[in-house]
């Protein structure tokens, strides 16, 4: 019958004055006419079952957004913050939820119309999972959905770029300036509401502690959908201080970071001073150099700060001149890139999208890499100048958390972890960029943790392994999932095969369910 219709389609073309006979343009354009038919029929069906799911008060008519709305290509790209996936494969719809009821009907009926869902806070995944996929699928972004209290007296240890989705952050672990005191984000929720592959509302109650535990480090996306967090807020000081201290090579950054490495993880709770590493131009007539960035959060005075940093690191020769007292929301603009004279409201700011690729990965440290190492590190750095290096410290509170406590293990034998990331403005750069970063990270590997070589997962890195679709076996995933949770991730997968056991929220890192081989 296709035949026919293509043929009758040829002689159309031949009697006219269009000369293009192709049987595969006949058949790409009939293609076309009856995929126009078929989708559409199709989402008038799905969300026919979207209403269908809800309550009538419910009910409303700006959620779903097809391929053909008006909206879908802003929506689409407002959070998509690298750019190396702006072109994948879309969403067939994009959800955009205003209540549970409409989280509810999309995974009922992403299910029963065969497509997978793919859960966005706010696109900050490192490789884009949160918004592509291979397969049909539809995105849930939950931009609308941030309720929140305030108080003047409290804060959270969360991390410290302000569109960083909440869902993904605390889900995976989140550290931030003040996590050296009060712990991970995951470590101070104290209830969590869900929507899992049956379309249930659970809270810490209904779940239980098993998933409880699990959602708390070991990533939300592959149990369920998260939509609300209660949290335990942290008491902070009326006044913070800061400093930036920037030393270059040449300026004796080696020798400060040699000590940094010793001495950060072992500082007061209430001081935090990580090293950001990155290439630059001093002025027009010397060549580009790495400097070393030493940016502080101490919560408390100047004077109690400066008392302890030239105790403990004279050689960084920080003075009152170089500090800025602050309050405690005031540090989180300035860490954020923002004037703390602004209004804290400018970090509700979603608007804000990249205008680069990049690629990112991370490692944990548990001895300081020695001169020799941070000498050949320095000098793959300098071939990168748009590569930058973050050193977090860890210890404080980190060291007094057992690592099972959440799916996040990396603790107490740990002093610092590091983030690594390149970025470029040009596509065709991107086997180059990437390339150079996958040799830095096999030249750093006799220098950080082994057995397994610890990742981040809030880092994702699809380098470390890919789930198989649409299952993957315990040994697959082990390859990925052993780095980011070590001893934690047998626990992760015994507590999804029993939330999951059809595996309905897979992704190409998401927990893998046990089967029976």
């Amino acid at each position: 019958m296709v035949g026919k219709i293509t043929r009758a389609y040829e002689r159309e073309l031949k009697d006219g004055d269009v000369k293009m006979t192709s049987p595969k343009f006949g058949m790409s354009i009939l293609f076309f006419f009856l995929c126009i038919s078929f989708c559409s029929s199709t989402d008038q069906s799905f969300q026919q079952c979207f209403s269908s799911h809800l309550p009538p008060s419910k009910i409303t008519y700006d959620v779903i957004f097809t391929q053909n709305s008006s909206q879908y290509s802003s929506i689409l790209q407002s959070s998509i913050r690298n750019l190396r996936f702006s072109n994948a494969s879309k969403p067939r719809y994009l959800v955009t939820p205003y209540n549970e009821n409409h989280i509810q009907a999309t995974i009922i009926c992403s299910k029963e119309h065969h497509m997978h869902v793919r859960v966005r806070s706010a696109g900050h995944d490192y490789e884009g999972l949160s918004y592509i996929s291979d397969v049909p699928f539809i995105v849930i972004d939950l931009f609308h959905i941030r309720i929140s209290a305030k108080s003047n007296v409290h804060g959270f240890p969360a991390g410290s770029c302000p569109t960083v989705g909440v869902g993904g952050h605390i889900s995976g672990g989140g550290f931030g300036t003040i996590f050296r005191k009060y712990g991970l984000a995951a470590d101070n929720v104290i209830d969590a509401k869900m929507i899992d592959v049956n379309g249930n509302v659970l809270d810490r109650k209904s779940m239980g502690e098993d998933l409880f535990w699990a959602i708390r480090g070991g990533g939300g996306a592959s149990f369920g959908v998260i939509f609300s967090w209660k949290l335990k807020l942290v008491r902070v000081p009326p006044t913070v201080t800061v400093f930036k201290t920037l030393k270059t090579l040449e300026q004796g950054a080696t020798k400060l970071v040699q000590k940094w490495q010793n001495i950060a993880y072992k500082f007061h709770h209430d001081l935090f001073v990580h090293a950001v590493i990155q290439v630059t131009n001093p002025n027009s007539n010397q060549n580009p150099t790495v400097q070393v960035s030493f940016d502080c959060l101490f919560l408390g005075t100047t004077e109690r700060l400066l008392s302890s940093i030239q105790r403990s690191f004279p050689e960084l020769g920080v003075t009152q001149e170089n500090c800025t007292e602050m309050s405690w929301i005031q540090s989180v603009l300035y860490f954020a890139g923002h004037s703390i004279a602004e209004s804290a409201d400018v970090l509700l700011n979603r608007g804000t999208q990249s205008t680069q690729s990049f690629k990112g990965k991370s490692d944990y440290v548990k001895e300081a890499i020695p001169k020799m190492g941070l000498e050949g590190l320095f000098k793959m750095v300098a071939e990168e100048e748009t590569s930058m290096f973050i050193l977090t410290p860890y210890g404080g509170r980190m060291k007094q958390i057992k690592s099972s406590a959440t799916p996040f293990p990396y603790r107490s034998e740990y002093i610092y972890g590091i983030q690594y990331m390149i970025s470029w403005d040009v596509a065709e750069e991107t086997g180059k960029r990437i390339g150079w970063m996958r040799r830095l990270y096999k030249y750093m590997e006799p220098y950080v943790s082994t057995a397994p070589r610890a990742a981040y997962f809030n880092y994702r890195d699809l380098d470390l392994g890919r789930n198989s679709y649409p299952n993957t076996s315990y040994v697959e995933a082990s390859q990925w999932g052993l780095k980011y949770f070590n001893h934690n991730f047998n626990r992760l997968v015994r507590v999804k095969t029993l939330a999951d056991p059809h595996n309905f929220f897979w992704n190409e890192q998401s927990i893998p369910v046990l089967r029976l081989e």
